[in-house]
Formats: structure tokens, C-alpha cells, sequence
């Protein structure tokens, strides 16, 4: 009697095991990242005079941020960080990054190639883009709510935020919780701070 009890539970722990692993390894495998929004649809020219539209990173987890190439102040250091964040994920074809210049009048995509060049940007997936003015400060403000404008009294002439934004493969801005359970948004790229945070949530979504 003691062994046929001994098969049964032993049977219904099996039974059991079989049904909650897959169930705890469901959970633990979602990224506990919050949504945001949705990306707007957008359509822009990279660098290289490529037309790149949000369905371009389809499939794709990509950082974005909003820059200018004569900016003097944060530009510098927001693409320096950028540059680290590309080379934790160079070569993986599921990984993007959209740096969208304020600036089209000057940002021209044979500046932007130059930009490029000049900070030895070469993944494939990187594009710098260009177009039309009031579609991007569109995108920026309504769109990421990512302040951007026109200034003569700051250097470079424009304001802009040193905020990365994160996007998952179905084009939604997601953001990881600070300590109080409130979503940070964005990613600060100025800092060493948030790049670290960034590049761990944009492993965790892929």
C-alpha cells in the first residue's frame, strides 16, 4: 500500500512540474519593462540617402535620440554613449539605433555621412536621419514628448534633452521602474548611470 501511495504522489508531482514549469518560465522571461507609448509612424533619409521609416526597425529593439552634428554642449557626450551602447550589441541584426538630427536645414545626409565618419559609426544599423523639419519637432514633442527647439540664446542655437528612448520590437517606448514602482520613461544619456540601465534593459527585450 505504501508504494502504490509513493507512486501516486510521486505522479501527481510530476504531473504537476510538467504544467508550472513552462508557466514560471513564461513569467520570468517577459521583460517587467512598462509601456509607454506607441511610436508614430515616421519616414525619414539616413546617411547614406536611405529611406527609413518606423517599420524599418520592425522586429527590431531600437534606442533613439534627438541631436544636431554642430551641437557644442551634450551632443558630444549623448553620441559618445551611444557609441558604447552600439558596440555591447554590434553585429546583432535585431538591434538598431535612430539619431534624429533637430537641425535638417544643416543635417543634411551627406553632413550626417561625414558625422559619422567622423565618430567611426559603422553598423548597418545606425541611421542618422534627416527630413522634413515640422514632422520631426512632430515626433519629437507629440510624438516621444522629447522637448526640442529652436533657441538663439543657448549654445548651438537649439534645446534638446540628453534622453535616449528604448523601443521594442513592436514599435513601443518602454521604460524600466525606479524604486518607488514609477516608470522612468526615458534613459539618461549623459550619464554613466543610465547608459548602464539602458544597455540592461535592451538586453532583457532581446
Amino acid at each position: 500500500m505504501k508504494n502504490y501511495s509513493y507512486i501516486g504522489i510521486s505522479l501527481i508531482i510530476l504531473i504537476f512540474g510538467i504544467w508550472a514549469v513552462p508557466k514560471i518560465a513564461s513569467k520570468f522571461s517577459q521583460p517587467n519593462l512598462e509601456v509607454i507609448g506607441k511610436v508614430p509612424e515616421f519616414s525619414f533619409i539616413d546617411q547614406n540617402g536611405k529611406t527609413i521609416t518606423n517599420q524599418s526597425y520592425k522586429g527590431k529593439v531600437y534606442v533613439v535620440e534627438f541631436f544636431f552634428t554642430t551641437c557644442p554642449s551634450i551632443c558630444p557626450i549623448m553620441t559618445d554613449n551611444m557609441i558604447k551602447i552600439d558596440s555591447k550589441f554590434f553585429g546583432n541584426p535585431k538591434f538598431g539605433i535612430a539619431s534624429i538630427t533637430i537641425n535638417p536645414e544643416n543635417d543634411t545626409p551627406q553632413v550626417l555621412k561625414l558625422y559619422a565618419k567622423k565618430h567611426q559609426i559603422t553598423s548597418p544599423n545606425w541611421h542618422l536621419l534627416t527630413g522634413n523639419k515640422q514632422a520631426i519637432y512632430d515626433l519629437a514633442n507629440k510624438g516621444f514628448n522629447l522637448y526640442v527647439g529652436k533657441n538663439s540664446e543657448v549654445a548651438g542655437g537649439f534645446e534638446h534633452s540628453g534622453f535616449f528612448a528604448l523601443v521594442d520590437q513592436d514599435g513601443n517606448i518602454r521604460s524600466r521602474k525606479d524604486k518607488l514602482g514609477n516608470p522612468v520613461i526615458y534613459y539618461n544619456g549623459l550619464e554613466a548611470e543610465g547608459v548602464q540601465m539602458l544597455i540592461e534593459d535592451i538586453k532583457k527585450l532581446l
